[in-house]
């Protein structure tokens, strides 16, 4: 499927490449650094603007980058070529809220009604933070961030509510400190932490027990570090309990060929059926 070597491929395409041949499996974290990465979030066109409101209404955490047409899989402002049936490592599909399959390829599930979200995601600002000599455990280790429901509720939008959902990355106070500056620069990335220290303050019972993705041990002179994460959109969309959904699995975002700087100011979206993005 899609598996020939381009002669000039950037490494976001060649990322996409390898996830189109069923060759990479893992968490996209550290892939392709530079480039956007993106969660995604698939649905019916009926749920589609009730779900760009909650989007909106709850920008940090679920920041729009692209809206698809119903029964697009491309998304051409965020890179030539993209299908979003097969560029993924790996999706998760939802009946009724819950999870019933986890593929490497939706193409026998697609339907002419599907609306594609792409949602701004952390791994992006990691490279920004690594080039700034701020080491992320996750990315050496080749696991997935951990990731937890908390006790923040969001803003709802017609069925679609739920937690505020965090990213956690253990970092020493002083590197905290410099990824907090540096991440605020990327408000379509979830932009700077929403919380330090204490995660009972987030309602969260252990970090070693995360909801989503790997643990990460807290070592001595470090704290945890919490970030809005895009998973909130799944969380929204399974409290929904729509007939049918798609999103990523966890870790296994999409690629772009979009790079740090982009989008400087107001999220870009693909209009929805020729009409922009609906204002909460």
């Amino acid at each position: 499927m899609h598996s020939e070597t381009p002669m000039s491929e950037t490494p976001a395409q060649a990322a996409r490449r390898r996830f189109r041949a069923g060759a990479f499996a893992g968490p996209t974290a550290g892939i392709a650094p530079g480039a956007i990465q993106a969660n995604i979030a698939i649905l019916p066109a009926a749920y589609a603007e009730a779900f760009a409101r909650y989007c909106r209404a709850n920008a940090q955490a679920c920041p729009v980058l692209a809206i698809a047409k119903p029964g697009d899989p491309s998304l051409p402002t965020l890179g030539d070529g993209i299908d979003i049936r097969h560029d993924l490592p790996r999706y998760r599909v939802y009946r009724d809220g819950a999870p019933v399959a986890s593929p490497i390829d939706i193409a026998d599930l697609w339907r002419d009604d599907l609306v594609t979200f792409a949602i701004g995601c952390s791994f992006t600002f990691e490279s920004a933070l690594m080039q700034a000599g701020i080491p992320l455990r996750h990315v050496a280790e080749g696991r997935n961030v951990a990731m937890y429901r908390t006790n923040r509720d969001t803003l709802p939008s017609g069925p679609f509510h739920g937690p505020l959902v965090v990213s956690m990355r253990p970092l020493t106070p002083g590197d905290a400190d410099r990824a907090t500056e540096i991440t605020a620069r990327f408000p379509q990335m979830h932009g700077a932490p929403v919380h330090r220290g204490d995660p009972a303050a987030l309602g969260i019972a252990s970090l070693a027990c995360p909801d989503y993705g790997d643990p990460a041990a807290i070592l001595p002179g470090e704290e945890p570090v919490f970030w809005a994460c895009g998973v909130t959109s799944q969380a929204a969309l399974q409290a929904a309990r729509l007939p049918f959904f798609i999103g990523h699995a966890p870790g296994s975002m999409l690629i772009t060929d979009r790079t740090h700087g982009w989008p400087h100011s107001e999220p870009h979206s693909e209009p929805m059926g020729g009409a922009p993005l609906p204002a909460s």
